[in-house]
């Protein structure tokens, strides 16, 4: 072999050399990219510590947002309706948030009246279906929604007591009224009639 040849040997074995040092830093600095991005997703995910997740009740929904109360309505043996949001959304609907809560010292049965009087909606089983809102400026009154079942858009199939010291929350979805009325009368069988603010 010729010293030309060696010395061409070398130069090609150092520049593959070279160009795989090069392959593996670049890869490896990929790799912790890569790592730093996938845990700053993991973390933006997780929970903040600290903050509370969402309680949720014995059939799995979601309890509203209690920081806010628009309005309590008494009701008998120390039950109490209250009604934490009231908000409109973009598909023309007004839904109504909130949690019966037992303040007596014995369990409350949920009564059937809070179904409403119409035969079809019955046969959902419980529901708040009776709810209605009232806006007096309009001269209307805006029942629950129902959907293509005829199933009213209501918390359903709640349990049918509520111990002492617990709470049921509930949503109820309504039509939205116009944008010009701001509250609105709120009526539920057992309990006392007030206005809730529409945010």
């Amino acid at each position: 072999m010729s010293i030309r040849h060696v010395r061409t040997t070398r130069r090609a074995g150092a520049a593959a050399l070279l160009a795989a040092a090069l392959t593996f830093s670049l890869a490896a600095c990929g790799d912790e990219d890569g790592k730093g991005q996938g845990q700053g997703n993991a973390s933006s995910s997780a929970p903040t510590p600290g903050k509370e997740e969402p309680t949720k009740s014995d059939d799995g929904k979601t309890y509203p947002d209690t920081s806010t109360v628009l309005a309590t309505f008494k009701g008998e043996k120390g039950l109490e309706m209250v009604v934490h949001e009231a908000k409109r959304d973009s598909g023309g609907f007004l839904t109504v948030t909130g949690e019966f809560k037992n303040t007596g010292g014995d369990g409350y049965s949920t009564p059937v009246q809070w179904n409403g009087l119409e035969q079809d909606v019955a046969l959902t089983g419980r529901s708040l279906a009776a709810m209605t809102l009232t806006d007096s400026k309009e001269k209307k009154r805006y029942y629950v929604l129902r959907d293509t079942d005829n199933r009213p858009l209501t918390t359903t199939k709640y349990t049918s007591l509520i111990e002492a010291g617990e709470a049921l929350p509930f949503f109820a979805q309504f039509p939205a009224p116009p944008n010009t009325t701001t509250e609105v009368g709120l009526t539920f069988p057992g309990f006392t009639t007030g206005t809730i603010e529409i945010s």
